[in-house]
């Protein structure tokens, strides 16, 4: 029997979960071999997985309408978004550092409801990452629209290679071969496209000379010549450090410039990554003009709140300002929302919440205790089945000839290490001579966690010819820092087992032999918020614990280090 996508539940509405956009670099034959499963050795072949939401702040707050959200509107890691229209439609790309594709993007026409339709950086040419560390890789990427000339831009920094854009007349096409900035340095470059047809670069660079102290950076723009896509004339430094340089401001960067009532604005995050994130805005006469900030600043933090307060939402910063045709500007930006006030293992989450402005004519989003919503209404419009915020359920049964957008692999496209149409209806998954734990691509298709609080299941059929393969599930935060659930061999029987791994390699905190010659054996991950439990099941056997209590800290950035949060999916070693 021909199987068929079940329903994903969001908010009590169902809808068919379609996985049918890919990896345009990894596209595969559509003519099935077979609809009989091949079992082979070297070779795991998954049956499906499941993905179940179930955050207790969404269970127990009920959205109150139809016209209203939830925050964050991206769960799970997706941070440094950056939005843009062409008045009609809203297009949003965030980070992905060092995973395959890059830079995911999603459509809106009204701010609320937002679908991926794909990813900006979908070819090797484009993406060129091998021997990065998962959190080096794409930085800060910053959409923007010129009306000028009808085209859309992407323009970021790959760590190890310099800055660079892409560009498209169509976003829900291909995107150009990157186009690189030689003299741009430094990163979290965005575009300006003036009224007057002019283009501008802003940039965080280093500072002039030696710097004053440790984080001390600068904000840059170049002029920038449209139709030869080069920058010219000198560069100049707009902000020196932030704010207030005597107070010793570090890291001011993720710039955007505007013009908004014959004014320009530009507006940074400093404060680096941590707990002191925050948002500043500078208003000047022109683009390369003097740029002064508001002694009102910042516009947008929880740095100095309450740390015991209840459900915070911290680290907040490197947001995007964006209007709406009814007049009303918003603001996209990051956040974490950590468990306790202690740790999460999410990411850096996209938030939306709407700009007010002062009375001597500044945005801002927050000032004095004003704490981020974590329910808004958006008056005059509707959820609709894309929502993509609160408690979901995503499931993909590998029906497709190609990988949905949510899945992700590390460096490239990994190829030659999958396919979907060997055993129709199967993720067939090689074992690969590379680890998690190198710099390379291994045999591992993830998608990100979005819920402190979920259920993952899997179904492999796995039959390892030596006791060094094994394949099941891996919840990856970087190389170092890991959980693998594996099925290995163990004599003539299976091994099913929990293993950390860690800078000193790999230890086995649980394992349970069983027979399961023929058989799939099924895995279950279930996140508790501050640990995980793992469960299996040979055959149609009920669910068994293989361990539970499992810290989920170990995964999280305060345990580690980076600015990804993390992934868990299918892995064959």
């Amino acid at each position: 029997m021909k199987k068929i996508f079940p329903n994903c539940i969001f908010y009590g509405l169902s809808l068919l979960a379609i996985f049918s956009l890919s990896f345009n670099s990894c596209d595969t034959s559509s003519q099935k071999k077979t609809n009989q499963l091949n079992i082979e050795n070297h070779v795991a072949h998954f049956d499906y997985f499941t993905y179940k939401g179930n955050d207790d702040f969404f269970n127990n707050n009920k959205l109150p309408g139809d016209d209203y959200f939830y925050n964050p509107i991206l769960p799970g890691w997706n941070s440094d978004p950056s939005v843009c229209t062409n008045g009609k439609d809203f297009f949003m790309v965030t980070s992905t550092f060092s995973y395959f594709p890059g830079v995911p993007l999603f459509h809106s026409t009204d701010l609320m409801n937002w679908t991926q339709v794909g990813h900006v950086l979908d070819r090797q040419e484009q993406l060129p990452l091998q021997g990065q560390k998962v959190s080096e890789g794409i930085f800060a990427p910053a959409i923007s629209y010129n009306a000028h000339n009808q085209t859309w831009y992407m323009i970021t920094t790959n760590i190890r290679r310099g800055n660079f854009f892409v560009k498209t007349k169509d976003p829900f096409g291909s995107w150009s071969d990157p186009i690189w900035l030689p003299n741009v340095h430094g990163i979290d470059p965005s575009f300006f496209f003036d009224e007057d047809g002019k283009a501008y670069i802003v940039n965080n660079d280093e500072p002039v000379g030696e710097a004053l102290y440790k984080g001390h950076r600068t904000i840059r723009i170049h002029q920038f010549n449209i139709e030869t896509e080069k920058t010219f004339g000198s560069h100049k430094m707009l902000i020196n450090g932030g704010v207030n340089l005597n107070e010793k401001p570090i890291w001011i960067e993720g710039p955007h410039l505007y013009k908004i009532k014959g004014k320009y604005f530009l507006m940074c995050a400093e404060g680096g990554t941590g707990t002191n994130h925050r948002e500043v805005i500078f208003k000047g006469g022109s683009p390369m003009g003097k740029f002064k900030p508001w002694d009102k600043n910042p516009i947008l933090t929880q740095k100095h709140l309450d740390s015991d307060r209840p459900l915070p939402v911290t680290c907040v910063g490197h947001a995007d300002l964006i209007q709406k045709e009814n007049g009303e500007w918003w603001s996209m930006f990051l956040a974490c929302r950590p468990i306790d006030n202690e740790f999460e293992n999410l990411g850096r989450e996209t938030f939306l919440m709407p700009v007010k402005w002062s009375e001597d004519g500044f945005p801002y989003m927050t000032l004095g205790e004003e704490l981020i919503p974590r329910i808004i209404k958006m008056e005059g419009l509707k959820r609709d089945s894309t929502v993509t915020f609160g408690n979901f359920e995503k499931n993909d049964y590998f029906d497709s000839t190609k990988l949905g957008n949510e899945w992700m692999t590390l460096r490239g496209p990994a190829c030659d290490l999958y396919s979907l149409t060997d055993n129709p209806g199967f993720l067939s998954l090689k074992c690969a001579k590379v680890s998690s734990a190198e710099l390379k691509t291994p045999a591992f298709i993830c998608r990100r966690m979005q819920h402190h609080k979920f259920e993952c299941t899997t179904s492999l059929y796995f039959e390892p010819a030596t006791e060094k393969e094994a394949a099941g599930l891996l919840l990856f935060k970087d190389e170092t820092h890991q959980y693998f659930m594996a099925v290995s061999k163990s004599g003539n029987q299976k091994e099913i087992s929990l293993n950390k791994i860690s800078v000193e390699g790999s230890e086995k905190l649980a394992q349970q032999v069983v027979d399961a010659k023929s058989k799939p054996i099924k895995l279950k991950v279930v996140s508790k918020g501050t640990y995980y439990d793992f469960y299996y099941a040979v055959g149609t056997d009920k669910w068994k614990v293989l361990c539970k209590n499992i810290s989920a800290r170990y995964l999280s950035t305060a345990e580690s280090y980076g600015f990804t949060g993390t992934n868990i999916g299918m892995y064959a070693l």
